[in-house]
């Protein structure tokens, strides 16, 4: 336990408190953007920041890992927002982080492994798309000096990484052309235009909505699609940080961590929120390989916070929507445009119906969804063929089976069968083929019966160890049928 605890929290403090003041420098214009992508005040987002980076550093399963408020679950609660109001998001966050909760006691981590590649990467260009999409209005049809903003800011996260490394380039640019406003003066939006920014920590309280079903019913929907989406991009994260750092981290854990963050952070005005690709990323680059690092981004973000909270206000907003375009274009893969040309056709298009049933719906959650299913649909379908041959010795005719047997492949199987046979002793040859299911089971004893209702003896041989297992315990062939 106490090697653990050092691994996990006191290995390399140096770098990692560095790395972590790195992060909290990049997670404020974020944290803003964010906010406003979901039609909140700016504090909500730097609230569920610091909450989720402080509170997932100690209860987390991936060392190293930021988390807080994010462009994917901003997306999602819009329309929440508009409706009904504040309130009713943070009601919603927190019973977003209880479901998270109960997916991870009951282990939802392993169920990553049944989310295909190409459904991974469909989700993360549909995120992309998204985030995009969401910094429209804050770019076109406002100003001149609106466009200058945007294209200068683009120039300078695009360049300065080139030559400083230890800065972000999007805390260069809002430093820089925010000092720039501030002396010149331009006709911009800024974010003093669209919410105060308190210089003070959150404070406690308990939603103000009616605690009935009709309330139950209205942030249900939202509260399921956060917590699945909110895990799927966590998950993946962790994954994305494991093969960074040559490490394992506990995705159940992880789960629950997310969950617990949640919850809390819906009690003291945060949005819901998850793992940042973008951030974790920053982090571990940074060098950092422990929770302290995560703790740091937090801890250092609110005092930030509270002693610049005058002039973050004077932030321009094609700043912060330069900087947000920046993050759709990084965080959209441009590797599938060769993936779609060189992948299986199936495998192709799942990625491009993941994207396009997020962008119909505006909901990550449903395209996720769709995209499992119908790589499920294309896999059963891959591995449904069954061959059926037929050798016809001096003593019986063999029918011989291989492949895969359960129910998307019964009919094939079946259609492959010539009943002719009369007064003959038959065998059925398993030796190539498994039984998976009571589908399987039943299309044996429906072959069986066809034979014997012609006068044939049948007999079932060459059953591998679970096949004949399942055959005893559902079939109803009795043991003179098996050999």
């Amino acid at each position: 336990m106490i090697e653990k605890l050092k691994r996990e929290w006191l290995a390399a403090p140096g770098a990692n408190i560095m790395a972590g003041i790195v992060v909290a420098l990049a997670l404020i214009p974020e944290a803003i953007a964010f906010s406003i992508i979901a039609g909140v005040d700016p504090m909500v987002g730097l609230y569920a920041s610091f909450l989720i980076s402080v509170i997932i550093s100690i209860v987390g399963g991936r060392p190293a890992m930021i988390s807080g408020a994010t462009g994917a679950i901003a997306l999602l609660i819009v329309p929440l927002v508009s409706e009904y109001g504040l309130d009713y998001l943070l009601a919603a966050t927190i019973l977003m982080g209880v479901i998270q909760l109960i997916l991870g006691f009951l282990k939802v981590g392993k169920l990553m492994k049944f989310i295909p590649n190409s459904v991974m990467i469909g989700f993360v260009n549909a995120l992309g798309i998204m985030i995009f999409m969401s910094q429209i209005e804050h770019i076109f049809g406002i100003s001149i000096d609106t466009y200058v903003y945007v294209i200068v800011t683009l120039l300078i996260v695009y360049i300065v990484p080139r030559f400083i490394k230890k800065l972000p380039a999007p805390l260069i640019a809002l430093v820089v052309l925010t000092a720039i406003y501030i002396f010149l003066g331009s006709e911009v939006r800024t974010v003093g235009n669209l919410g105060n920014i308190k210089r003070s920590l959150p404070s406690f309280f308990i939603p103000n909505v009616p605690f009935n079903m009709e309330t139950l019913q209205i942030i249900l929907p939202y509260s399921l699609s956060m917590a699945v989406v909110g895990l799927v991009e966590s998950l993946l994260t962790a994954k994305i940080v494991d093969n960074a750092t040559d490490t394992y981290s506990s995705k159940n854990r992880e789960s629950r961590g997310q969950g617990i963050a949640n919850f809390i952070t819906g009690f003291f005005g945060g949005m819901g929120g998850c793992a940042m690709i973008g951030q974790s990323v920053i982090n571990v680059k940074s060098g950092a390989t422990t929770r302290l690092s995560s703790l740091t981004a937090g801890v250092v973000l609110i005092f930030l916070i509270i002693v610049l909270g005058n002039w973050v206000v004077q932030i321009p907003m094609p700043i912060l929507a330069g900087i947000v375009v920046m993050v759709s274009i990084g965080t959209f893969d441009w590797g599938s445009f060769r993936y779609l040309a060189k992948a299986p056709r199936t495998d192709a298009f799942v990625m491009v119906v993941t994207v396009a049933v997020v962008l119909f719906t505006h909901n990550l959650a449903i395209g996720v969804v769709v995209g499992v299913l119908f790589s499920a649909i294309f896999f059963a379908t891959k591995i449904s063929k069954v061959v059926v041959t037929f050798e016809s010795l001096n003593v019986r005719n063999v029918v011989r089976f291989q492949g895969q047997i359960f129910f998307a492949s019964i009919d094939t199987m079946i259609d492959q069968i010539e009943f002719k046979e009369y007064d003959k002793a038959i065998e059925l040859d398993f030796s190539q083929a498994h039984l998976w299911d009571d589908s399987a089971v039943d299309a044996i004893d429906t072959i069986v019966r066809k034979f014997e209702e012609k006068g044939n003896t049948v007999h079932v041989s060459q059953l591998n160890a679970d096949s004949r297992k399942i055959v005893k315990e559902l079939s109803r062939l009795n043991e003179q049928h098996l050999t």
